[in-house]
């Protein structure tokens, strides 16, 4: 590292910049920050009581949604059209514009958006959720980018979780929303993974992954196929990647029996590290990445790497978040805390999720 004016640089105590190959965007990291006093917002500590069925709940079995729709008597994954659906199949197109309205741009946008369930209870999430359980969320998700990735270019599963995250339902699960048109997140990610495939005619993400397993100081949990790491130019404070360990893997659909096996486990590990962090049922927007369907499923694709990001807005405790508004949003991103320190702290922590641990004392 280098010295300025007489003192070695560190990490932990100054800030600098890093860089993050698939967005290509900066990311100020400002570790000495932490030490500074909280006056700020904070968010209600105490879990919500969840009952295991609740009649006014429309993610459970047996129950009316808005539409009027009752659900099925469901006992394990359940999916079915959103009843508020940011996109629609039929949309009609917007006029198109001349050249002299350049700075007015509009196409036309049409999918379809689907509400997956996990379990049909609403009082477990998936680090509490059985490993086989979790395998049919995973069977499910590839289910799923089959059917819509055959007709749409993107097909995007995520799950917000928390009410901190604007999870409206405590029940445990995801969206997926599939699009005739590529987000603007897959647009930089594509175009970086591709200019990196064509320089060195390897994976970025499979070289990444290579690397961080051998330096090992942003590892949180691996596995034989999986790693779990805070990335080098992370922006949230607790944010994780989930990528195959050695494996070019384009989409969930190409994952192994036992690679389905593996990822439920290392997720439910994942979680639990989360989970066990504050002792609270961790918020977070997570998704997956794969390589675009479509029109695309026939090839040009080989740069893309199999990913999942999560995104947690807990910083110090189970009360304070990271809210990226001023700086973040007018110049770039900026995190308090390294990612060698974030990936150190979830290390840590047990890996028996702390709600079983309490439930064991009692029994006692």
């Amino acid at each position: 590292m280098s010295d300025q004016g007489g003192v070695k640089f560190d990490p932990k105590e100054h800030q600098h910049l890093r860089f993050n190959p698939l967005t290509e965007r900066w990311v100020l990291v400002s570790a000495h920050r932490m030490t500074r006093p909280w006056a700020g917002q904070t968010e209600s500590a105490s879990e919500q009581h969840v009952p295991r069925s609740d009649p006014h709940n429309p993610l459970c079995p047996g129950n009316t949604r808005a539409n009027g729709q009752v659900n099925p008597d469901y006992e394990s994954t359940f999916v079915f059209d959103n009843d508020f659906p940011a996109l629609q199949p039929d949309a009609p197109a917007p006029p198109h514009g001349s050249d002299e309205d350049s700075l007015f741009q509009c196409k036309a946008a049409r999918g379809v958006c689907q509400v997956m369930c996990f379990h049909p209870w609403s009082d477990v999430t998936l680090p509490l959720m059985r490993q086989d359980e979790v395998v049919k969320v995973i069977d499910k998700w590839a289910e799923l980018v089959e059917k819509l990735g055959s007709t749409y270019p993107w097909v995007q599963i995520f799950e917000n979780k928390g009410a901190m995250m604007g999870c409206s339902n405590p029940h445990p699960h995801c969206q997926v929303w599939a699009s005739d048109f590529l987000p603007n997140e897959v647009v930089l990610s594509d175009r970086s993974q591709r200019a990196y495939y064509e320089r060195h005619q390897e994976q970025l993400l499979l070289r990444y992954a290579s690397q961080e397993a051998n330096q090992q100081e942003r590892v949180v949990v691996q596995s034989s196929d999986w790693l779990a790491v805070v990335p080098y130019w992370a922006s949230w404070p607790y944010q994780t990647m989930l990528l195959p360990r050695r494996r070019h893997i384009l989409r969930l659909t190409d994952l192994t029996l036992d690679e389905r096996r593996d990822l439920a486990d290392i997720m439910k590990r994942l979680l639990t590290k989360y989970d066990n962090l504050f002792e609270v049922s961790f918020p977070y927007s997570m998704g997956w990445h794969g390589a675009p369907t479509g029109p695309h499923l026939s090839g040009g694709v080989d740069h893309w790497q199999l990913h999942a990001h999560y995104y947690p807005p807990l910083l110090r405790s189970a009360s304070v978040r990271k809210f990226m508004v001023g700086y973040e949003l007018l110049a770039q991103e900026q995190r308090d805390l390294t990612p060698e320190q974030a990936a150190e702290r979830l290390r840590n922590v047990p890996d028996e999720h702390y709600r079983n641990q309490n439930k064991k004392e009692e029994d006692q």
